[in-house]
């Protein structure tokens, strides 16, 4: 398996943790690569929902459209890539810790390529996501443990 897994334990409630990482507005926030993000549905995100993200991806900017593939809400959600070269299939999943106080925050990440995504996922997605992926943990930390507190 060529894909990512991250876990990352967040000094404040699930709920707080939910209301964040749900939210596409978010995105940018916390995510390096992440230009803008818009959700392209009305109503609260959730199954089935569109969200159009811009990224950086190498030395471009690449819109793409994810969906919500699963939503259980509070506890795990996710997208799934459905336009452009590069696909990410996403899953996250939130598990309360030390009786609710804190957040273990659990990522899956791995890409589809179509056309020139298949070559441009080994040589350019995949090193940027390996280096970018401990940066949005930080970056993540930062919002929510500074909100929190």
């Amino acid at each position: 398996m060529s894909g990512f897994h991250e876990e990352i334990v967040l000094d404040c409630r699930p709920d707080e943790v939910w209301t964040y990482v749900t939210d596409p507005a978010h995105l940018p926030e916390w995510q390096a690569s992440a230009v803008s993000a818009e959700q392209l549905d009305a109503g609260p995100f959730g199954l089935g929902s569109r969200v159009k993200v811009i990224r950086h991806v190498g030395r471009r900017e690449m819109p793409m459209t994810m969906q919500c593939t699963e939503y259980e809400p509070g506890r795990s959600w996710s997208v799934h890539g459905i336009d452009g070269p590069v696909r990410g299939n996403f899953h996250g999943e939130i598990t309360p810790v030390d009786e609710g106080r804190r957040t273990r925050l659990t990522m899956d990440l791995d890409f589809e390529g179509h056309g020139l995504g298949k070559v441009l996922i080994p040589l350019v997605v995949r090193p940027q996501v390996r280096k970018e992926f401990p940066r949005n943990e930080q970056l993540l930390k930062q919002h929510l443990e500074h909100t929190a507190a």
